[in-house]
């Protein structure tokens, strides 16, 4: 097929789902790391893809289901089951993914030997217990974040992988599933800037508010926006800086504009500092509908030789697309694309499940960044404006 009809093919397959999707959903269409991809489901895994294992997947309360099944899909994992109440969302992951086999029960997920991993994104506070069950029933276990959303939860998590020996992995998708992201790894790990002094990560999103469950509005549910949506900046805190201690200088949430969701926090921030380095993290609801896309998330590292900046799903004024990456180091000032970029997560962590190892993610940094924004959600003050 002709490289323009197949662009085309595709476009248009994406329009008909696009169609199917709910608008929270469709929101978080346009960039990578969010929700359903441009391109059609993956078809099968990558040529880098070295293991097979079988999987299924609870819990379609987040659109980053369909980003984290892709990974896996993508990695060598073949999707089995998966268990979901909603006619709507059932309907949308098997117009996506095909006639999958609705399971009866979580029961009937968890007993069947043939299943080797749980990839979940059910209601946030629920995420944690469901993976202690999966650990506990010889699984290993693939949540989107906020995987845990109390400082309890993660005591729990952490006893549980203790005794079972399984994975509790996080997709931290603003890191693991966007490319400039990864290539902002790869260039840190080369040494292009020196040592990693400190990170800035400037993380705004859209509400749209007409589309969302009423557990989006309850802090008790959701975790705060810290423990949510800050929980990929910490994530990316702990890897860019290599630490392996860190603790929370301080921290701020507010709720500036929902008086009519008392339980709702639309404005966080943090500052973070690690055997590593240093960070401050800043994360809100306020994307204008102006934008063209969900969040204008930005990332900023600072090294000793240098540093990178990323625009990682809108450059507003300049460039189409996402994935900008731009370097100053002692050699140039220079651009990167990133939009080719190869996404290694899925084959690693497929791998990692099969060979135990630790490749596409580290245990300890996982819940490193998991403790770091709970402690800073439990003692956040909030700004005298508010």
């Amino acid at each position: 097929m002709d490289p323009t009809d197949r662009r085309t093919l595709l476009a248009a397959g994406f329009a008909g789902l696009a169609a199917s999707l709910p608008a929270d959903l469709l929101a978080q269409t346009q960039a990578s790391g969010n929700a359903v991809s441009a391109e059609a489901a993956p078809a099968g895994p990558e040529p880098q893809a070295r293991h097979r294992i079988r999987f299924a997947v609870i819990g379609l309360d987040h659109a980053h289901i369909y980003s984290m099944t892709d990974a896996m899909i993508r990695g060598g994992g073949t999707l089995a089951a998966f268990l979901a109440g909603d006619p709507a969302q059932i309907a949308t992951f098997r117009k996506r993914y095909g006639d999958i086999r609705l399971a009866r029960s979580e029961a009937e997920i968890l007993e069947d030997p043939s299943l080797q991993l749980i990839v979940a994104a059910p209601i946030p506070d629920l995420r944690a217990p469901l993976g202690i069950r999966a650990m506990r029933a010889g699984k290993d276990y693939l949540a989107d974040k906020p995987a845990i959303t109390t400082l309890g939860q993660l005591a729990d998590v952490r006893r549980a992988i203790a005794e079972t020996g399984r994975k509790f992995a996080i997709l931290y998708s603003e890191r693991l599933e966007v490319r400039a992201a990864v290539h902002a790894g790869e260039l840190v790990h080369q040494g292009a800037i020196g040592r990693v002094v400190q990170t800035i990560n400037i993380a705004p999103h859209r509400v749209s508010a007409p589309s969302r469950p009423d557990w989006f509005w309850d802090k008790a549910r959701y975790g705060g926006i810290l423990a949510d949506i800050g929980s990929h900046q910490a994530d990316q805190f702990v890897f860019y800086t290599g630490s392996k201690a860190a603790h929370v200088v301080a921290s701020q949430t507010g709720n500036f504009a929902w008086p009519q969701h008392p339980q709702f926090e639309d404005f966080g921030d943090m500052m973070l500092t690690g055997d590593g380095g240093t960070g401050y993290v800043r994360v809100d609801w306020f994307t204008p509908d102006g934008l063209s896309t969900w969040g204008d998330g930005r990332l900023f590292i600072l090294g000793t030789q240098g540093y990178i900046e990323l625009r990682k799903y809108v450059d507003p004024a300049g460039r189409p697309g996402g994935n900008h990456l731009i370097i100053a180091d002692r050699k140039s000032t220079r651009y990167i694309d990133c939009s080719k970029v190869y996404l290694p997560f899925g084959p690693q962590f497929v791998s990692d499940v099969v060979e135990r190892t630790s490749n596409g993610q580290d245990q300890d940094q996982a819940l490193l960044a998991a403790e770091l924004v709970l402690t800073a959600q439990k003692n956040a003050t909030r700004p005298i404006s508010v």
